[in-house]
């Protein structure tokens, strides 16, 4: 099924006609100050109905013309209703399949014999895990609550949490046994004790976070706010002015003329589209991809000034793979190629993968003969390797690990390779030192691989005006190296998830509209206090809850196509407005001129449309006022092109187009309906 034709599913079309009705009630809360003064008319409309049935008093018009009435201006409010309903359905629906991907972990609760926890083992929900409670975690099982290790050491993955590829090892005792909820055991089997009440945990800690952000209304929206409440104020004196001025002329003008009349002159038109086109975009993001909680999320990336991209799994792709093989001095690049092939070809990490994928590469080839004995990496010995049968023992691991067990033997590392370790890590990169026979032969180096084309994509969003800043828990030196290949104009190293909010909010105290990307827990506040936060499909839930959208590929440079769909979407609400503005104004000299020709003959010089009857022009301007809306729609869901030109071109171009059809078509648009309104009236 194609995304845009998701939005007008049976099940949201119906709870959209549900809301679109509810909307109609008086109680209702409403943030459109055009529609909300439609809606009194057309509650007030309904009272002078009501009288007439019931007192047969027509002083103030037929009743059929009233009903008439009535009918248009609650066909009216519905087109413009069931449009915002149905972008609130979608919005609904989107967020709710969110929440229904999260999961239960389940947990290995022990139960305890005495004072020693080597009783029976039960599989309890995580959520009823309580303090001073003891489970048991192996390799490839989620940690389901934050503890403190009591027995075991293992290799932890903290990516979903820190943003960080890089496993760490935890180990009980010291200040490396804390573990938190959420993150995934690599190797080895532990035993933690909860250290946390529900609702006290890492997690729970980042959801208040982002039940604490709020997110700025843009400046667009308020200017647009101001606009239309200020010429609702303006058409609203308008209105009042005319009762004394038809006193004095002795024409009487009836409430349906005048709650007709005042509503054909706010803008309702650029009122009811403006959910026509929040619709517009979160369909063509849709299309891009994007999961979007709300077209406003869509509007505002138009105007984003700042974006910030967690670095893994964002910028780069958050597996480290092998990039270089440095053989040590005295062996040939061909040889290191081959050990370090033969220690890899039983790993079954990424990072064992990649080395195998780079030397083959290469054009090594190799396989492990039979009798070979593997040995497999364990956290306490953070290494892995193989015995061959020839009495070949060849060792890869951490710097430090390999070291050790070189040392022992008596032998020394090789100063070309300490050298080359330590450009390796100041490069950002992760070292992998291989020894055969307790013999260092050289060193692979892993890189946290960039995704390919980020430097042409964000040189786009530079000249689209966007800064870009990536943000990571990486040292100084490892993030800078990053920012400089990946092409970012700044970055945030060694960052909290409290120093991103801070740099959000003080861009956002400066004036700035900020966007931000990330997939991890730890990215959540930052992704709710942000104007727009696109959220990774492969994140954390978390992530995804606490932004306005979601990217189903994965893909951090899309921000540039929801950019420019934002931008889109401006150009259109702005030419929307442009035409709007101008029928209201040509609705009012079509109009008025028409109410007075019988007692002011002076005014024959401007009814220029010479409409039937002041009854006949009211009912007419009503009419079209109602259908202008749904037939402005195709318009406002495929958008305006998006051309990169001058705000003053733009200008000159919307005046043109837009301002001049708004002035011309109603006067057509009226003298065609008043041609049939007069059959009748």
């Amino acid at each position: 099924m194609n995304n845009s034709t998701r939005l007008f599913e049976p099940a949201l079309v119906q709870t959209a006609i549900r809301q679109a009705f509810i909307k109609l009630d008086p109680r209702s809360q409403f943030r459109n100050p055009v529609m909300f003064t439609v809606e009194l008319g057309t509650l007030v409309m309904l009272l002078v109905t009501l009288y007439i049935v019931a007192t047969g008093d027509q002083s103030q018009g037929s009743l059929a013309y009233n009903l008439i009435v009535f009918f248009v201006l609650l066909l009216t409010l519905l087109f413009a209703n069931f449009a915002e309903a149905l972008a609130e359905a979608r919005g609904k629906a989107q967020a709710d399949s969110l929440r229904k991907t999260r999961e239960e972990t389940p947990a290995r609760l022990v139960q305890p014999i005495g004072e020693m926890y080597v009783g029976e083992i039960k599989t309890v929900p995580s959520s009823q895990l309580r303090k001073g409670d003891v489970f048991i975690c192996e390799t490839g099982d989620i940690i389901p609550s934050d503890g403190e290790i009591i027995e075991g050491i293992a290799t932890i993955d903290e990516s979903a949490i820190t943003g960080e590829s890089a496993p760490v090892i935890r180990e009980a005792g010291g200040d490396r046994s804390s573990v938190t909820g959420g993150t995934k055991v690599l190797s080895d089997q532990i035993k933690v004790l909860v250290t946390t009440e529900p609702g006290e945990s890492f997690l729970d800690k980042m959801i208040a976070l982002v039940e604490g952000a709020s997110r700025q209304k843009t400046p667009n929206e308020i200017a647009l706010t101001i606009l239309l409440a200020g010429f609702t104020l303006v058409f609203v004196i308008v209105c009042i002015t005319l009762k004394p001025f038809a006193d004095y002329a002795q024409t009487p003008i009836p409430i349906a003329a005048f709650i007709s009349l005042f509503v054909c002159l706010i803008p309702t038109t650029i009122g009811g589209l403006l959910s026509a086109i929040g619709i517009a975009g979160m369909d063509r993001a849709l299309r891009a991809n994007v999961i979007t909680k709300s077209g406003k999320a869509v509007e505002t990336a138009g105007d984003v000034d700042t974006l910030l991209l967690d670095k893994t799994g964002t910028i780069t792709l958050g597996n480290r793979r092998a990039t270089h093989f440095w053989p040590a001095a005295g062996v040939s690049e061909e040889s290191f190629m081959e050990t370090a092939l033969l220690s890899s070809l039983s790993d079954d990490t990424p990072e064992g993968k990649s080395i195998v994928e780079l030397a083959q590469q290469k054009g090594i080839r190799a396989s492990l003969p039979e009798g070979v004995e593997l040995i497999r990496f364990t956290a306490e010995t953070r290494s892995s390797g193989v015995n061959l049968p020839s009495g070949l023992r060849i060792r890869k691991g951490a710097q430090d690990s390999i070291r050790n067990l070189v040392t022992r033997q008596g032998n020394a590392v090789p100063a070309d390779m300490s050298e080359r370790v330590k450009a390796i890590s100041q490069n950002g990169g992760t070292p992998l030192v291989v020894a055969q026979n307790e013999q260092v032969q050289g060193v692979i180096e892993l890189q946290d691989i960039i995704k390919p084309g980020m430097q042409e994509r964000f040189d786009r969003l530079r000249k689209m005006g966007v800064k870009t800043v990536m943000v990571t828990g990486d040292n100084p030196l490892t993030a800078e190296y990053i920012a400089k290949k990946a092409g970012v104009d700044d970055f945030i190293a060694e960052a909290k998830p409290e120093d991103k909010m801070q740099y959000i909010r003080m861009e956002q105290a400066n004036g700035k509209l900020v966007a931000m990307m990330g997939d991890g827990t730890n990215d959540a506040p930052a992704l709710a206090q942000a104007d727009v936060g696109v959220a990774m499909n492969s994140g954390t839930q978390a992530a995804k809850e606490a932004g306005n959208m979601v990217d189903l590929d994965n893909d951090p440079t899309k921000l540039i196509e929801i950019v420019e769909i934002g931008k889109q979407l401006l150009m259109t609400r702005g030419t929307l407005t442009t035409f709007s503005i101008a029928n209201d104004v040509a609705k009012y000299f079509a109009i008025v001129p028409a109410l007075f020709i019988l007692s002011i003959p002076g005014l024959q010089s401007l009814n220029i449309m010479h409409l039937h009857s002041p009854e006949s022009a009211i009912l007419s301007a009503v009419i079209f006022n109602a259908i202008i809306i749904p037939m402005l729609i195709p318009l406002a869901l495929k958008g305006v092109a998006y051309k990169p030109i001058g705000a003053s071109a733009l200008l000159r171009r919307n005046l043109f187009m837009y301002g001049l059809g708004g002035v011309v078509i109603p006067f057509i648009g009226i003298k065609a309906i008043d041609l049939a309104v007069s059959l009748f009236f």
